[in-house]
């Protein structure tokens, strides 16, 4: 969840995680410094909350994770996530501290054997042993809504790649490569078109490729203000540097 405007990315710490039979190293660390960790090329800036610092990984290929899940509600409902979507907790959503926004994750809970597939698209839960807030509704679905917490599995699955050949109604991935494809920077989020054409228009007189994506938050719409347009992430976080210079600190990488 959301609790500052600039918490977008932050903290580091290294564990191995064994995946498919092989160990897999991941940044994830946290470190209680007053300035923000130096961030490994190609990585995301960090973001700070609490006190800690979080460094939010570049690519979630083989990530696999064991913990406590929680899920969050009424005191977030309403308000911008980390993504600049607005939370609705009758959604199915998700939160996590590192992992890309906009990766879907299947969440497997071990008390019940349930699982769901969910989109990451804010940052949190920030209490030590949790590794995932789920909405409201994804909890209920998964079967923790009473409970509060229960332990999981999660494992990173990519994007979605329409439904598979064995059933209608399970969905299918892709993996993403967030090293190589196509890239650009968001810069803002509106509940309301017109603030975001506005913004948009003065985004144009100074940087390339600026564009209007509409996505659904429940049974709204959100309006996302974004600019440039690169193939690597490499280049893709050269142009954020240079957005968050010019005077826009909450720029960050996305993938289309």
């Amino acid at each position: 969840m959301i609790f500052s405007s600039k918490n977008k990315y932050t903290h580091r710490f290294y564990r191995f995680l064994l995946v498919s039979g092989y160990t897999l190293l991941l940044v994830q660390g946290c470190f209680n410094l007053k300035k923000p960790p130096d961030r490994p090329a190609g990585y995301s800036k960090p973001y700070r909350v609490m006190g800690k610092w979080y460094q939010p990984i570049p690519y979630s290929k083989g990530f696999q994770q064991q913990g406590i899940a929680s899920w969050y509600g009424k005191k977030f409902h309403g308000r911008k996530t980390s993504s600049g979507e607005i939370y609705n907790m009758y959604a199915v959503s998700a939160a996590h501290k590192t992992l890309p926004l906009g990766t879907y994750v299947r969440v497997h809970n071990l008390n019940n054997n349930k699982k769901l597939d969910v989109r990451i698209n804010d940052r949190g839960p920030f209490v030590s042993g949790r590794v995932i807030d789920l909405s409201y509704m994804a909890a209920k679905k998964i079967g923790m809504a009473e409970a509060g917490t229960t332990p999981v599995k999660i494992m990173a699955l990519g994007a979605p790649g329409g439904t598979s050949s064995q059933s209608k109604m399970a969905a299918s991935y892709v993996p993403i490569d967030y090293y190589r494809g196509n890239f650009t920077i968001q810069v803002g989020a509106f509940s309301k078109r017109q603030n975001a054409d506005k913004f948009k228009q003065k985004l144009d007189q100074k940087f390339k490729n600026a564009h209007i994506t509409i996505g659904q938050t429940g049974d709204k719409k959100i309006y996302r203000v974004r600019v440039g347009k690169s193939r690597t992430l490499k280049q893709a976080v050269e142009y954020e540097n240079i957005l968050i210079q010019n005077g826009h600190p909450d720029a960050f990488v996305v993938a289309e």
